[in-house]
């Protein structure tokens, strides 16, 4: 008699986490990003799932049943996301029907969104800063916020109220607030659809990866606010300043993890890492900017009781020594281009280790030239525990015979 699906939820958490806190599982867990892959499974364009979240639910759940990961990602807050970005006129994204064809994926579209000069105005007062100058940036729906005063001069005392509450009657700042409940009631939707799923899949026997996102302050900073060209500079031209905006981003990127997990009840937290890689910086410059605040959010995520579940999207084959120095059996690294065999030796006995099948081999290559790429990550970075396969990205241009390859293969050879 087959298990019930009460019971494949439990076996496939108890897989995963057995994994992450360095124990021997039962097999070896699978879990992948499936990103975009789903809609091309079934038959569906890039914008028709980015707009339609019954289509998405649909060939989100499709997928899992068919392949059966341990555990899935909650395809909504990163997928259904056409109508929230047509509301806001969002800048920092390309899209479907928005600058890229209809079934390529979105791209992210880096800029200086924050001036060198404007540092002292975020470090002030990081909201106020938010608000007034970033918002407006990069939501053409909002570019009235610019007309508002700092909140700080109506709140800090009843002499700013009768003057301070005046630019709210401008029509631009009037558009600008009707564009926030608009955009409210989109990520209500969203939120909807994301706990209808999660629930659907808990039903199907599939927990969810993650319960929450955040991101290393370096990143923040680096990815939305100064872009590549700025933060590279920064680094050489006012590295004291750079620290003091990492440290001044810290607690929000943490908040941000722990209010996200209070809702979802689910401990696993995906921070995706794009400059602390070795194409990025040097080791010393990794020591100095990137590493003491990643470090100190995911040591107080983990003593909430969380697990930081960092995606180095990249290659940090250099500096495992340097990452290795957090609390052994609560955290997984997610590999893209790092060398698997030496990072399991050197985070063998701290940090359960995830990936990384090339997204070129599932793309272009046949299904044996999987199950031996797959045959050769489980006798060496899987022996003895602390190992999750998963391909080295987002499925988007994966082939499915190669996909099924990949999980059929670890399922029957990846047994302890």
């Amino acid at each position: 008699m087959g298990k019930t699906s009460e019971e494949l939820y439990r076996d496939r958490e108890k897989r995963v986490m057995d994994a992450i806190a360095l124990r021997v599982p039962d097999r070896i867990p699978t879990e992948v990003l499936f990103g975009f892959f789903p809609a091309k499974y079934s038959g569906m364009t890039t914008e028709e799932v980015m707009y339609d979240p019954e289509k998405l639910g649909e060939a989100q759940l499709k997928t899992i049943l068919e392949f059966k990961p341990d555990m899935d990602q909650n395809p909504y807050a990163i997928r259904f996301l056409g109508p929230i970005l047509e509301v806001l006129d969002f800048k920092q994204l390309k899209w479907p029907g928005h600058g890229v064809p209809t079934n390529h994926t979105y791209q992210f579209v880096e800029g200086e969104y924050m001036k060198a000069e404007e540092y002292d105005h975020f470090l002030l007062d990081p909201s106020d800063f938010m608000m007034r100058r970033y918002w407006p940036r990069i939501c053409g729906s909002l570019k009235g916020f610019e007309k508002l005063a700092p909140i700080h001069s109506i709140i800090t005392y009843y002499m700013g109220i009768p003057f301070g509450f005046a630019p709210f009657s401008l029509p631009e700042v009037i558009e600008a607030l009707d564009t926030i409940k608009k955009a409210g009631q989109e990520s209500m939707r969203i939120a909807t659809y994301s706990r209808a799923f999660t629930e659907k899949a808990r039903e199907a026997g599939f927990p969810m990866q993650f319960g929450a996102f955040t991101q290393a302050p370096f990143d923040t900073l680096g990815d939305f606010f100064r872009g590549t060209k700025g933060i590279m500079l920064d680094m050489y031209r006012r590295p004291d300043t750079l620290m003091k905006a990492c440290e001044k981003l810290l607690p929000f990127m943490f908040e941000i993890a722990m209010n996200a997990t209070k809702i979802s009840g689910n401990p696993r937290v995906f921070i995706p890492i794009h400059k602390g890689l070795d194409t990025f910086m040097s080791i010393e410059q990794f020591k100095k900017f990137y590493w003491p605040t990643l470090r100190e959010l995911m040591v107080a995520l983990i003593n909430e009781g969380l697990n930081p579940c960092p995606l180095w999207e990249g290659d940090c084959t250099t500096r495992l020594e340097i990452i290795k120095d957090i609390p052994a059996g609560k955290a997984c690294y997610a590999f893209e281009a790092t060398d698997m065999v030496k990072a399991k030796e050197v985070l063998r006995d701290i940090v359960c280790i995830r990936g990384n099948v090339p997204l070129s081999l599932l793309a272009i290559k046949t299904p044996d030239e999987v199950r031996a790429y797959c045959k050769n990550l489980i006798d060496i970075v899987g022996k003895g525990g602390g190992y999750i396969m998963d391909a080295s990205t987002g499925l988007d241009d994966a082939k499915p015979e190669n996909v099924r390859a990949m999980f059929e293969f670890t399922r029957e050879y990846g047994v302890y």
